[in-house]
């Protein structure tokens, strides 16, 4: 069975997403890898082995075009209402927080924020299905 280990992004400034995935959700520099032209930096922290991938690449500087499939990454968390306050105080500009229902009971309860590339992340309270 496949197991999921990475997702990999484009980033303009690997000094600027490395602050931000480290502030916003504890992500830490696991491994960096210099390239002839490109940098790869894995970040990760010590709740799962899942990484995120950053991929720097030196010749590169207008912002990454993300087209019309990219969607978001999800991450979940303990307490939502939390977190949504401290990345609030960080000036992170978070979305309010939504809930969507389903046959009268809590399916999700989340919020966004985008990361300096412009890519969107979402953030879900740990509830069903989303554990």
């Amino acid at each position: 069975m496949a197991k999921a280990i990475h997702m990999m992004i484009r980033a303009l400034d690997e000094a600027r997403s490395v602050e931000f995935y480290n502030k916003a959700f504890g992500l830490k520099i696991k491994d960096r890898f210099e390239f002839d032209g490109f940098t790869l930096v894995y970040l990760k922290n010590d709740e799962v082995d899942f990484e995120v991938e950053l991929t720097i690449n030196h010749d590169q500087s207008e912002a990454y075009s993300h087209g019309s499939g990219y969607g978001h990454l999800a991450l979940s968390v303990d307490d939502l209402e939390a977190e949504h306050a401290r990345i609030d105080k960080l000036g992170m500009n978070p979305t309010k927080v939504t809930e969507f229902h389903r046959d009268g009971e809590l399916m999700a309860k989340f919020f966004f924020l985008q990361d300096p590339d412009g890519y969107k992340i979402e953030l879900l309270q740990r509830h069903g299905r989303y554990t």
